[in-house]
């Protein structure tokens, strides 16, 4: 297994990565296996979910997006993302790179787009200071619960495309918008497009040592044949996808959502990975991110939790 230390030893930063015609090139990795390495899986950093569920005033204020949204705020939210980097920045070995497994921002595309401008520019400005590339997933504060061909265009506009995939030393990563099989009623033919894409991308994983899928809502929390809630994801459409999966070689499923950590196995070699959130909780868990070791016969992880109050954090 690896071991991390913190060093202060900057290189020179990374932008936060865009696909393009469904491929991501992650810098300084090749397509074969050639040693171990670590990447890190975050998810929910979501700025401004603070304010709409709590507010600063106390938990039950702006509860529920409130007209006094658009003057809200998120200073703990960037203060936890502002840790999670300095963090990451300082991390020896060098993960290969991270992902934010969706709710990249919490304000509505549809509903509070200025605002949501607002929120963009922040992310932007924190993860600009980010030295290791990071990749974005969507989620459904990204496109709206019930996606359209607008909210979709907006997400590609600001981080590239919603499914794609990349390699990274003999691992075959796939990246979906799960929100499309949460509510595809409005985008049919833009799902339709991402699964049959999907098949595409099963049929390759023989050639990799490993192969990982990165999405925001879970296939489920703890069962596969849990009931359907808001935090996974209908039963018909699991069933099929994870059979597929499983049949591919898929190991892992990491998500994000529940703001808790959990997760389960569907079979003794498919394993979902349900991450709590680098923003605010909705459990007992604290504010952290995965630290996903990958070697040669398996891959390992452990969540790790942020340091709210470092004072070397700004």
């Amino acid at each position: 297994a690896q071991h991390y230390f913190i060093q202060s030893n900057l290189s020179s930063k990374m932008p936060v990565l865009k696909a393009c015609d469904r491929k991501l090139q992650i810098p300084n990795v090749a397509k074969d296996w050639s040693k171990e390495f670590s990447f890190i899986q975050a998810a929910d950093c979501q700025l401004g979910m603070e304010w709409s569920c709590k507010g600063t005033g106390g938990y039950g204020q702006h509860k529920g997006y409130e007209p006094d949204y658009d003057k809200s705020t998120w200073e703990h939210e960037k203060r936890w993302c502002s840790s999670f980097v300095h963090m990451l920045n300082d991390m020896q070995p060098k993960p290969k790179f991270a992902i934010m497994c969706g709710d990249i921002l919490d304000a509505w595309p549809h509903k509070w787009p200025i605002v949501r401008e607002r929120q963009l520019k922040d992310f932007q400005e924190i993860f600009s200071k980010l030295n290791v590339p990071l990749v974005c997933v969507c989620g459904n504060h990204d496109v709206g619960n019930h996606p359209t061909p607008e909210t979709v265009s907006k997400y590609r506009s600001d981080f590239g495309d919603d499914w794609f995939s990349f390699e990274c030393n003999g691992m075959l990563c796939i990246v979906l918008n799960s929100q499309y099989y949460q509510d595809p009623t409005n985008v049919p033919n833009i799902s339709a497009e991402q699964d049959t894409w999907l098949d595409q991308q099963l049929a390759l994983t023989s050639q990799y040592k490993h192969t990982v899928v990165f999405q925001h809502i879970p296939w489920f929390l703890t069962a596969v044949d849990e009931a359907k809630n808001h935090y996974n994801l209908p039963q018909n459409l699991r069933d099929l996808w994870l059979r597929k999966f499983a049949a591919a070689g898929v190991s892992k499923i990491f998500c994000g959502h529940y703001h808790q950590n959990s997760g389960g196995w569907y079979d003794s070699n498919l394993e979902v990975v349900v991450t709590s959130a680098l923003g605010l909780q909705q459990g007992k868990d604290k504010n952290g991110f995965r630290i996903v070791n990958v070697t040669d016969s398996k891959i390992t992880h452990q969540y790790v939790n942020i340091d709210n109050i470092d004072p070397k954090v700004t």
